[in-house]
C-alpha cells in the first residue's frame, strides 16, 4: 500500500519526495545542504551528475511503501526512464531541515 507523499512523517523527506515527482531539480536542491553527499547501491556518486542521470533527465518518480526511522528510510517504487520501475531502499541525513547525506539502492 503506498503512503501518499502528503503523509510522509519527516518534512523535509516529504518536500524531497515532492521534489522528485513534481521533476523540480531547483526545489530538489533547494533541500540539500551545500556539501550534501549520495550513494547508490553502496557507491558514493557525484550527486549533481547523478540526480540528472537518475531522476531529472528520465522523469525519475517515487512512490513510497513503507518509512521507518521517523521518515527517514524509506522502501519505495522508484521508476524512471532509464529503469522502469525497481523497489529501493531509501535513508536521509536532515540536518537543520535540509538534506546532507541520502543513499539509495535496490530494496
Amino acid at each position: 500500500m503506498t503512503i501518499a507523499t502528503d503523509k510522509l512523517s519527516d518534512p523535509t523527506v516529504r518536500a524531497l519526495v515532492a521534489a522528485i515527482n513534481a521533476n523540480d531539480r531547483a526545489a530538489f536542491l533547494a533541500l540539500l545542504t551545500s556539501d550534501a553527499t549520495m550513494s547508490d547501491d553502496g557507491t558514493d556518486r557525484d550527486l549533481a551528475e547523478w540526480i540528472d542521470r537518475e531522476i531529472f533527465s528520465v522523469h525519475g518518480h517515487i512512490e513510497v511503501q513503507t518509512e521507518s526511522a521517523g521518515g527517514q528510510a524509506l522502501v519505495a517504487d522508484y521508476r524512471n526512464d532509464t529503469w522502469g520501475e525497481m523497489r529501493t531502499a531509501w535513508r536521509f541525513t536532515v540536518d537543520g531541515g535540509r538534506v546532507s547525506r541520502f543513499e539509495t539502492g535496490q530494496a
